[in-house]
C-alpha cells in the first residue's frame, strides 16, 4: 500500500565533485541539517536515496511537541517550538504550522499524578503547561464524551504537515546553494588516513571533508558497513487519514486506544500511540542486549510478530564493497504494510469518544518505519574512531517535531560552533563506554 502523497522534490541532475559536507538521508533532520549549513555558507550536498520525506518523515503523525517527551529531549525541544514559527518565512513555503496545542488525556487518578508530576520537567519552560480538570477539558473538547480526571495540556505544543514539511527545508537549502540528489544513494564513505575524505554513490564520488549519516531507519545497516555498530530497531506505527470532518477538536489529544491530529485539509490523522509492531528480524537478535531494558518496561505496547520480514532482511548483505550496488539501491522507499486491526480499533475507540467521527471516512492508510534506539534518545554525535563523520539518527519517533532543533545541532557539531544544546545525552560513545541505558518515563 503506497504511501502518502508528500509534495514532490525534483533533484539536481549533476553531481557536484567537491562539497564541504555530504548529508546522507532526506527526510527532516537531514534537510534541516543541510539548511543550517548552507545558511551558513557551507557546500552541502544532500543525497537521499528516493524521494524527500518519502519515508517516516512524511509518514508520522504531524506532531510538534514537548508535552510527555524523555526529559533529555526537553531543552533541544524547547528550541525546536522557538524554530518552527519561523520556517514558514525563512523557506518561503507552507509546511501547515499551527499552534494549537496537545491534551494527554487521564483516565485513573494514577495516570493524571503521572502527567502531573512530568510535568515538573516544563517548570523552566513558559509554554502554557498545565493540568486540566475534567470540565476544562469538557469545554476545550464539546463534542466529547470521554470521562476522564482531567488532562495534561500545553498550548505551546503545534502541529505541520509532514507531506509538506522536509520538501520544504530542502527546497530551502537548496535556494541557498545546496545541492539536493534524489534517486542518489550513499553506498559508504571514503577515509585518508582515518579522515573522512568523500562519499561513494550509486551516481559517482563526491570529495568532502565531513559527512553527516541521517538515514532514518537505515542508519544502523550503513554505519555497520563502516565498522561500526549502531543499535537500532525498526518499530511500524500505522495511521489512518480522514477526509475533511466538522465538529472535531482543534487540538491534539493522545488516549488510551487512540491518538488525533487535525489536518490542514480538515480532515484528522488517527493512530494508536500504545501499540506498535515490531518485526522479527535479524538485529533483533543482534541488538537484543541492548534493548532488554525498553522491551522489559515497553512490553505491553510492543505487538512482536515474525513473519517474512525476517527473512527478508538476513539477505540483505552485512559488507559490501563501493563499485558494487548497495542495499540502498535495492530499496528506495521503506513502506511497510499498516496493521489493519490496530487502526480500525483506532478508529473504533476515536468515536466512542468523540461521536462527531462516526461520519468520518477513511481517505487512506498507511504505516512507517520508525527508528528506534535503546534508551530512545537520539544519537546527535561526532564518531569518534572516524574524524568528519558524524550521525542523526534514532529519533524513535519524536523526530519530526525535534527535527529542525536536531539539524541545528548536528550542523553545530559539523561547524564546531557553540551547540544549541549540551550534545553530551545524544553523544553515540554512550552505547559502548560502559554507559547504563537509561529508560526515562515519557513516550
Amino acid at each position: 500500500m503506497p504511501g502518502p502523497y508528500v509534495v514532490p522534490v525534483h533533484g539536481n541532475a549533476d553531481l557536484p565533485e567537491k562539497v564541504d559536507v555530504v548529508v546522507i538521508g532526506g527526510g527532516i533532520i537531514g534537510a534541516s541539517t543541510a539548511l543550517e549549513l548552507a545558511e551558513q555558507g557551507v557546500k552541502v550536498a544532500l543525497c537521499e536515496k528516493g524521494g524527500i520525506g518519502h519515508e517516516q518523515s512524511g509518514r508520522n503523525w504531524g506532531w510538534v511537541r514537548i508535552t510527555r517527551r524523555d526529559p533529555r529531549e526537553v531543552p533541544l525541544m524547547a528550541e525546536a517550538l522557538r524554530i518552527w514559527p519561523t520556517l514558514a518565512e525563512r523557506t518561503g513555503r507552507d509546511l501547515g504550522y499551527k499552534r494549537a496545542g496537545i491534551a494527554f488525556a487521564c483516565a485513573t487518578d494514577k495516570e493524571f499524578e503521572e502527567h502531573q508530576r512530568w510535568l515538573l520537567h516544563l517548570r523552566d519552560y513558559d509554554l502554557g503547561s498545565r493540568m486540566l480538570s475534567p470540565a476544562e477539558f469538557a469545554a476545550m473538547s464539546p463534542s466529547s464524551t470521554m470521562t476522564l480526571k482531567g488532562a495534561l495540556f500545553t498550548l505551546g505544543d503545534a502541529r505541520a504537515e509532514p507531506q509538506k514539511a522536509a520538501p520544504a527545508i530542502a527546497e530551502a537549502a537548496r535556494d541557498r546553494g545546496a545541492h539536493i540528489l534524489t534517486e542518489c544513494a550513499v553506498r559508504g564513505i571514503e577515509t585518508k588516513a582515518g579522515q573522512v575524505c568523500g562519499v561513494v554513490t550509486e551516481r559517482g564520488e563526491i570529495a568532502c571533508d565531513q559527512v553527516v549519516l541521517a538515514g532514518g531507519a537505515w542508519c544502523s545497516l550503513f554505519a555497520r558497513n563502516s565498522g561500526l555498530r549502531l543499535p537500532q530497531l525498526k518499530v511500524i506505527n500505522s495511521v489512518i487519514r480522514t477526509t475533511p470532518l466538522q465538529g472535531g477538536p482543534e487540538h491534539s489529544i493522545w488516549a488510551q486506544g487512540f491518538s488525533i491530529r487535525k489536518r490542514q485539509d480538515g480532515g484528522y490523522t488517527v493512530a494508536n500511540g500504545f501499540r506498535n509492531v515490531v518485526n522479527i528480524v535479524p538485529d533483533s537478535f543482534r541488538y537484543m542486549r541492548d534493548f532488554l531494558p525498553a522491551l522489559g518496561s515497553q512490553w505491553s505496547a510492543l505487538m512482536l510478530r515474525f513473519g517474512g520480514q525476517f527473512y527478508d532482511e538476513a539477505r540483505i548483505p552485512n559488507k559490501w564493497s563501493l563499485d558494487e550496488a548497495s542495499p540502498f539501491e535495492y530499496n528506495r522507499v521503506l513502506d511497510p504494510k499498516p496493521a489493519l486491526h490496530l487502526q480500525d480499533r483506532s478508529l473504533e475507540n476515536l468515536r466512542k469518544a468523540f461521536p462527531v467521527f462516526d461520519k468520518a471516512k477513511i481517505a487512506q492508510r498507511w504505516a512507517g518505519a520508525i527508528d528506534v534506539t535503546p534508551d530512545a534518545v537520539p544519537v546527535i554525535s561526532a564518531v569518534d574512531t572516524i574524524p568528519g563523520f558524524y550521525i542523526a539518527t534514532g529519533f524513535s519517533g519524536h523526530g519530526f517535531g525535534i527535527g529542525p532543533a536536531a539539524g541545528r545541532l548536528a550542523a553545530d557539531l559539523v561547524t564546531g560552533s557553540t551547540p544549541l544544546v549540551d550534545p553530551a545525552p545524544f553523544r553515540f560513545s554512550r552505547f559502548s563506554d560502559g554507559s547504563k541505558i537509561e529508560i526515562i518515563s515519557g513516550f
